[in-house]
């Protein structure tokens, strides 16, 4: 790094909140992804003056910006693809204010989102987008990816709950899009900010929408002795006009290894799970639970349990959200995709998988949204290994094309990052892919805010290709 940006960003920040040792910068090449690029230098901004100097600071010396909360994204969206300045959020964690009579709060973006619901938890209110990782992900994060969660089948994912945003631009002028107003006026340069992965501005401070705790919450567990009966189940219960606030599948592999890390409760001689839910008021969700647990039986759920308390309700998303966790226990490395697929195609989508974990000899366990059709296949490997490693990528790319022959899409919450950028042109016409760049270059006209990030850098049929192994893996024995 230019020894004179290091400087003026020393003397702005404090040597404290400017790291650039090698040593320093190896936390910072990675996050839940298996990319690696490493940064020059990460900074830690306080408030929004600081990011709007560092802003101008980069653009003086032509280096590349990339925004990161807390490194928990799945597709390399918050990696120095092209090395330059990485802005850590992580100090930029205050709550601003808490409008409890009109459902809002403003937060800046290193906000971690389990805190915000926690803060409001006495007000009888909470912040509905829930990721897996929700009690280390950042909104900020939540913003650039538009995050989801098990319940966005109800509740939606995080655009449908952002009023505004100020966002520093690549050439550093400050805005405020949207307004804290459900429907204002003019273009919803909002919408098109959130799921933008960091390539259109900085976010600075977001105001959301709170929404009540439900007066009823009812969690069932049904068990099935076969992957096609559960599946079946899920499609029944939407074709029902039954909407749950979450539908969850684990497949049996993947039962196992949360049951032994998480002790949840969970049948350890099965072939699938669903943990269910609905809530709203008292009567309207007992009559949902019962509904809900006649559909399973009539699928040959072997048995349907419903959470006695908070506890054990508590007890059972614990060994959801644990479960890339607790397939971590088995091999040195995971890999998880983010396919979607029409609901009635889960049935032949999860036998594909089977196929391609057969074919390749890796290991795929299978726990996803299954309310809207949003899969998580968990491919283990060793990365050390470097055949295993070329493997599981070609494994996922093969799990993607599928859901794409099935009607879906690469990419339900985690983004497209750097992932599956050049995934993007088989969903995508050449004239989409060069309309989404002008609208890019509009916001980012110098291509320095998160380079190399959702679109393709060059023309392609989006063959699967392979990666270059990361630079911390060995070659095999």
């Amino acid at each position: 790094m230019d020894s004179r940006l290091l400087h003026d960003l020393t003397k702005l920040l404090g040597p404290r909140a400017v790291l650039h040792e090698p040593e320093d910068l190896l936390l910072y090449e990675y996050d839940g992804s298996v990319e690696v690029a490493r940064p020059e230098c990460v900074v830690f901004p306080r408030a929004t003056a600081d990011v709007v100097e560092i802003v101008r600071l980069a653009n003086r010396h032509k280096v590349p910006l990339v925004g990161r909360g807390t490194g928990t994204g799945l597709s390399g969206g918050a990696i120095a693809r092209h090395g330059g300045i990485i802005i850590s959020f992580s100090r930029m964690k205050r709550i601003v204010e808490i409008d409890a009579e009109n459902q809002r709060a403003t937060v800046q973006p290193g906000v971690v989102n389990a805190d915000l619901s926690v803060a409001v938890e006495h007000l009888g209110l909470h912040f509905a987008p829930d990721p897996s990782s929700q009690k280390a992900c950042t909104i900020g994060g939540n913003v650039s990816e538009n995050s989801g969660g098990p319940h966005t089948l109800a509740y939606g994912v995080t655009t449908n709950h952002v009023l505004s945003l100020e966002v520093v631009l690549p050439n550093g002028e400050l805005m405020r899009l949207g307004s804290a107003a459900l429907d204002p006026p003019g273009y919803d340069l909002t919408g098109l900010f959130v799921g933008s992965e960091g390539t259109f501005g900085l976010v600075t401070e977001i105001t959301v929408k709170l929404t009540r705790v439900p007066e009823a919450v009812k969690t069932l567990l049904a068990v099935f002795d076969s992957v096609d009966d559960a599946t079946e189940t899920v499609a029944e219960i939407t074709a029902r006009g039954i909407t749950p606030a979450a539908c969850e599948m684990l497949d049996g592999w993947t039962i196992r290894a949360v049951e032994d890390y998480v002790h949840a409760g969970f049948p350890l001689d099965c072939a699938a799970i669903l943990l269910i839910e609905v809530d709203g008021l008292r009567e309207v969700a007992e009559a949902e639970a019962k509904d809900v647990a006649d559909v399973c039986g009539l699928h040959h759920a072997r048995e349907v349990r419903v959470a006695r308390d908070a506890r054990e309700r508590d007890l059972l998303w614990k060994g959801r959200k644990n479960a890339f966790g607790a397939a971590g226990r088995f091999a040195p490395s995971y890999y998880t995709q983010d396919g979607v697929i029409p609901r009635t195609k889960l049935p032949a989508t999860l036998r594909r998988i089977g196929e391609i974990s057969k074919k390749y000899g890796l290991q795929i366990g299978n726990v996803f949204h299954a309310g809207d059709g949003n899969l998580h296949p968990i491919i283990l490997f060793d990365e050390r290994n470097e055949q295993q490693f070329r493997d599981t990528i070609r494994a996922g790319d093969e799990i993607i094309e599928f859901c794409i022959q099935m009607g879906g899409s690469i990419t339900g919450e985690h983004g497209v990052g750097m992932e599956k950028d050049r995934l993007m042109t088989l969903l995508f016409s050449e004239a989409d892919l060069a309309l989404m760049r002008r609208v890019r270059d509009v916001f980012n006209p110098e291509g320095l805010l998160n380079p190399g990030k959702i679109l393709p850098t060059s023309k392609g049929c989006g063959e699967i290709y392979v990666r270059p192994r990361p630079a911390a893996a060995v070659p095999s024995a």
